[in-house]
């Protein structure tokens, strides 16, 4: 009988392609002592919960669970019936999974507070973004971060525990629902992808330690609002232009970006006349993507400063965001620095130019 020896993934890798979320966790589970198996066990959640929304999403044309919901949420924004159901399905799993003692969401006006005594952890969650594409067959995602509880186990939740800033993250991720679902997300060693295989309902590790390149010849910004942008944002636009970058803006932000860390490019959502605090929201969509771009070594900041040193003051508190290919990102801060002047003022010339 002939007996072959092992032979190690021919990459080196530690974890190879193929390898299962579940297994994947229990293996990097040795990076925090100070957990004991609950962020892992947190992780799962996630994953079952984005399992249960790709499988909604996919049949949301059959089902008749496209479209508007009828209601707004606390941003004034229309809801869509799947981000109602989205919504439900992460709080749903959060909150029997034990480890989580509050949840911040884009579409609840208050923080949940799941009066758990024994939650560590505390979860702020875009259930569904872009759900408004799911209509025209567009991808669309979920975005989470992770955080410790800053107060004592068993003591009532207060607001130093939910108003943390980014570089407090334990954890964070996204789930593309796309052609394929993907989740990929970060603790604070490294960035890695996992594709859904729904023949077998499990995540398989597909892009392991990804790398953001550190120039693209992406751009992802939303042109039609090019008459009410800063100076700096038109030189940088121009710029782009100019070198043969491509313009490529899908309107979803988790399918944006993810296009952006992997071949290379720059995300903008700037301020505006309109948005002099700019769109997106810091708690639960800068922060992780902002931690995920860092740790693909991307970078992330409002124009001015880097994203995670951002101190939140409200539960839906907005930011501008430029994110990507770290010497895109900074050339595209250079330029916006070339002019000092007051935001209000920028806009102005802008608009008079």
């Amino acid at each position: 009988m002939q007996i072959l020896p092992y032979q190690p993934d021919q990459s080196g890798m530690a974890y190879p392609v193929g390898t299962t979320l579940d297994r994947f966790i229990k293996l990097k589970q040795s990076d925090f002592p100070f957990a004991s198996g609950e962020l892992s066990q947190l992780l799962r959640d996630i994953a079952l919960a984005a399992k249960i929304v790709n499988r909604e999403t996919n049949r949301a044309g059959l089902a008749n669970i496209g479209g508007a919901f009828g209601q707004t949420n606390i941003q004034g924004e229309e809801q869509q019936k799947l981000d109602v159901i989205a919504n439900i399905r992460f709080i749903r799993a959060l909150s029997k999974g034990g480890e989580v003692c509050a949840i911040v969401s884009e579409e609840e006006d208050a923080v949940i507070d799941l009066q758990n005594s024994s939650g560590k952890y505390v979860v702020a969650i875009d259930p569904l973004d872009g759900s408004s594409n799911i209509d025209v067959n567009i991808s669309i995602g979920t975005i989470f971060s992770i955080y410790r509880r800053k107060t004592p186990i068993g003591s009532p939740i207060q607001e130093e525990d939910i108003m943390q800033p980014g570089s407090e993250q334990v954890a964070a991720g996204y789930v593309l629902y796309g052609s394929s679902t993907m989740l990929v997300y970060t603790t604070g060693f490294g960035v890695n992808g996992f594709t859904y295989e729904t023949s077998l309902g499990e995540f398989f590790l597909s892009h392991p330690n990804i790398k953001a390149p550190k120039v693209g010849k992406i751009y992802s910004i939303n042109e039609g609002s090019e008459p009410e942008w800063q100076i700096g944002i038109k030189d940088y636009i121009l710029q782009c232009k100019q070198n043969g970058y491509s313009s490529r803006y899908i309107g979803s932000l988790v399918a944006d970006f993810h296009r952006n860390l992997l071949k290379g490019g720059i995300y903008i959502y700037p301020a505006t006349l309109k948005n002099q605090s700019g769109k997106l929201r810091l708690l639960y969509e800068a922060n992780a993507l902002a931690f995920i771009a860092e740790q693909a070594g991307a970078l992330a900041i409002d124009g001015e400063k880097r994203i995670l040193e951002i101190i939140p003051k409200s539960l839906h508190q907005r930011t501008p965001l430029l994110i990507g290919s770290s010497e895109m990102v900074l050339e595209a801060q250079s330029m916006l620095q070339k002019s000092k002047l007051p935001l209000s003022q920028q806009m102005s010339e802008s608009l008079e130019g």
